[in-house]
């Protein structure tokens, strides 16, 4: 089965993301994220940012014309305030980092290595618009959750591999409805980081306490 990926910039971005909304919610609806959401209009609104930021990149992979997995990318100043908030309460200067959004992929095209080159493309992406670090979040779960799968395999070994490394008292918190529960709740998400130059993770991010 062949693949063919893309890393998708600029005007053409608002032209995949009626696609990269049906994604989420596909993907999302599995461990560890539990999201419960059904409807595109909110999907494509959530990912506005995406659209009107100038350093964003979508990195598409596709099977003939079908979108079968995307990552996302954008300088972290232009993601949401709560994905912002961290770091802006830190008082550090937020053109530093650049941020990795959602990996998603549809379960029959795991195992081909998009997860490798979804991370390069990003990162490639990230060297170009001169950002120092980049970051990204995962949400935190307990090991003895109900609906936690026997055969899940965290993924911090292959973050690990990536070049990353936990920033375990950096966390930011996003509402969404978990898959049958009848309302939104907060979720905690715990931020990784990668220095893309040689220069020092702050100090502030590796204490977790804000300046």
């Amino acid at each position: 089965m062949s693949l063919s990926v893309e890393t998708i910039t600029g005007a053409a971005i608002a032209g995949i993301i009626p696609a990269l909304a049906r994604l989420r919610i596909a993907v999302f609806r599995e461990w560890p994220y539990l999201y419960a959401g059904d409807d595109p209009v909110y999907e494509e609104a959530y990912l506005a940012p995406y659209v009107g930021s100038s350093g964003t990149a979508i990195i598409v992979a596709r099977h003939e014309s079908q979108i079968v997995g995307a990552s996302t990318c954008l300088p972290l100043k232009d993601e949401v305030a709560e994905i912002r908030a961290p770091f802006a309460q830190r008082g550090l200067d937020l053109e530093r980092f650049f941020y990795f959004g959602e990996s998603v992929v549809l379960p029959q095209w795991r195992g081909h290595g998009l997860g490798k080159r979804f991370f390069a493309e990003r990162e490639r992406q990230a060297r170009r618009m001169k950002a120092e670090f980049a970051v990204f979040c995962a949400v935190r779960r307990p090991e003895d959750h109900p609906a936690r799968p026997a055969s899940f395999r965290p993924l911090h070994k292959f973050w690990t591999d990536r070049g990353f490394i936990p920033l375990p008292a950096v966390s930011c918190a996003l509402d969404w409805r978990d898959v049958g529960a009848t309302e939104e709740s907060p979720h905690q998400l715990d931020f990784w980081i990668r220095p893309l130059r040689d220069t020092a993770i702050p100090d502030t991010l590796l204490t977790g306490i804000p300046a």
